[in-house]
């Protein structure tokens, strides 16, 4: 499960009744823990938060972390403990030994089978299909981690006969996971120590590493990783410039150049991290372009970059070519790509209420019966047909009896108004239907709801620190991820951004990033994921061109 990065949704302190429930919690699924031992585990008042992440699968996991460690993770409404706990309390779950080169092959997915056991003299562990097992080696009880744990004597061990019956010895699902995620490292894996790692990073690291992923460079490339994304950077650049920026959108933002062009010139498995390059800085890079002659850079108001002109006969923009992925690459990201992202269909539908329904029985309808606007023209042209209520004078007129009277008309009207034009009368029908909407994503069932589906709403907001932050809400109505949003915007806007519980809606999230970030917005929702412009509100807070953020 955590043999892959991970992605980071939010890591915060626990809460006191929270930190209650996990004592109990864990008292329940793990009996041999005593009083002591539970508020050990889980203490009063020491720094203990929880993290939320998603899994390289996408699977939703809680880690309780206690001092920088992760002590116990929760999936699918199961408690786990981590090897962090396993080798403080070995006796927590039943323990099965094995030798080293037999997890070598536990970590490449292998199951554990009775031939690879040691087996102490008073024989194995008993359990139950479903029990959570432990796995250590020869030499010592404890089961790795980052730290520097305890060394915990072995019991007595006697090889296994493989003269017996050969067969398995099933651990839960959730303990095979922890049995792949044990790697061996230097002279640990000479001394039998095993190392359990999360991704390429502990997760302490990872939830404070700005950077999601980290650099993923290219496994058949020789050169060091500064060299891999200075010439990432250089492939960026130009690839930008040929295939994707225009003379027409000169003057343009160097952090726009770099948010809505560079990054989406990046290969997939790669990740362009300027920091991470020998330029370090933007700034510093399109200078040495600018000294090339490629690209005029100018500060058109203080403090704010923009590129003022290009030269696209210059050799190294027209003798550029975008290299193919290698087979290698190409391989790693077809394992790993994730489905490109398709707006979904929107449909404006219109939902019968009660005040109309002796409208629309005739044809079948009741209250709280869904149509579409062409539905509600044809049910309409038909009752006035019907009931001869089309004027014989003038074909454009509908004469109006007292059930469309009680349905369409105001009060005031209903003793003045007696015919009304055909499109006056459609109108007035459709605004007096509660409005619904159906929403289609590829692949899937049409989803029906009523009233009106709430746009993406981006706001600026002031903080106490008297900084901007840009705040999206409502992304998930459009089948958005908001922490894959803020991911790809922290990477674009080279800014921090959180995800944390929208206000005053239920299972909703938002997307917090610092700056005006409006255009990058607008840039990945209308340009990249081709959604509507009607259905996303705020792209007029974005900044003027030379106006500072």
């Amino acid at each position: 499960m955590f043999a892959k990065a991970f992605r980071v949704k939010s890591n915060t302190a626990i809460k006191g009744s929270d930190r209650r429930k996990l004592r109990a919690d864990v008292t329940a699924a793990f009996p041999a823990l005593g009083t002591d031992q539970v508020s050990e585990l889980v203490p009063g008042k020491e720094e203990f938060n929880t993290v939320k992440l998603y899994a390289h699968r996408g699977d939703a996991v809680t880690v309780y972390v206690s001092g920088g460690n992760p002590i116990l993770f929760e999936l699918e409404k199961n408690l786990y403990p981590t090897v962090y706990t396993l080798w403080s309390y070995p006796d927590l779950l039943p323990t099965f030994t094995t030798w080293p080169l037999v997890l070598e092959k536990l970590v490449g997915g292998a199951d554990l089978m009775l031939p690879g056991l040691v087996v102490p003299p008073a024989g194995l562990p008993q359990v139950q299909r479903g029990d959570l097992c432990a796995i250590a080696l020869v030499g010592n009880r404890r089961s790795g981690d980052k730290s520097s744990p305890p060394s915990i004597a072995p019991l007595a061990l006697d090889p296994l006969d493989l003269s017996e019956e050969k067969g398995s010895v099933q651990a839960d699902p959730a303990l095979q996971g922890d049995m792949r995620r044990l790697t061996l490292e230097g002279e640990e894996e000479e001394s039998g120590e095993v190392q359990q790692m999360y991704g390429e990073k502990s997760l302490s690291e990872a939830s404070e590493d700005p950077s999601p992923g980290g650099l993923n460079p290219d496994p058949t490339d020789s050169r060091t990783l500064q060299e891999q994304m200075d010439a990432l950077l250089q492939r960026c650049f130009l690839q930008a410039l040929k295939c994707r920026v225009k003379k027409a959108e000169l003057p343009l933002l160097t952090s726009t150049f770099l948010g809505s062009h560079m990054f989406s010139c990046c290969p997939e498995g790669r990740q362009l991290d300027i920091k991470k390059s020998s330029y370090r800085k933007l700034s510093k890079f399109l200078q040495q372009m600018q000294q090339e002659h490629i690209i005029q850079v100018k500060e058109l108001s203080k403090g704010v970059e923009s590129i003022v002109a290009v030269d696209w006969k210059h050799p190294r923009i027209t003798s550029f070519v975008i290299p193919e992925p290698s087979p290698t690459s190409q391989t790693i990201q077809e394992g790993s790509r994730e489905q490109p992202y398709h707006p979904p269909d929107i449909k404006s539908l219109y939902c019968v209420p009660a005040s109309m329904t002796l409208l629309f029985q005739e044809s079948g309808h009741k209250k709280g019966s869904i149509l579409e606007g062409a539905e509600v023209r044809a049910i309409i042209i038909s009752y006035a047909k019907k009931n001869d209520l089309v004027d014989a004078d003038n074909k454009n007129l509908v004469k109006l009896d007292p059930i469309l009277c009680d349905c369409i008309l105001e009060k005031d009207e209903q003793h003045t108004v007696m015919k009304l034009p055909w499109d006056s009368l459609l109108t007035r029908c459709l605004e007096k239907l509660q409005p619904a909407y159906q929403v289609t994503f590829p692949g899937q069932e049409p989803i029906v709801k009523k009233g009106k589906i709430c746009p993406i709403d981006i706001t600026l907001a002031q903080r106490a620190s008297n900084k901007k932050v840009t705040v999206v809400r409502n992304l998930e109505a459009y089948g958005l991820d908001p922490c894959l949003v803020a991911a790809i915007l922290q990477q674009r806007c080279q800014a921090s951004t959180t995800v944390t519980p929208a206000p005053g809606a239920k299972d909703s999230l938002q997307v917090q990033i610092q700056g005006n970030q409006v255009h990058h917005l607008s840039w990945l929702l209308l340009e990249e994921y081709q959604l509507p412009r009607k259905y996303v509100q705020g792209l007029e807070k974005a900044p003027r061109p030379g106006k500072k953020k």
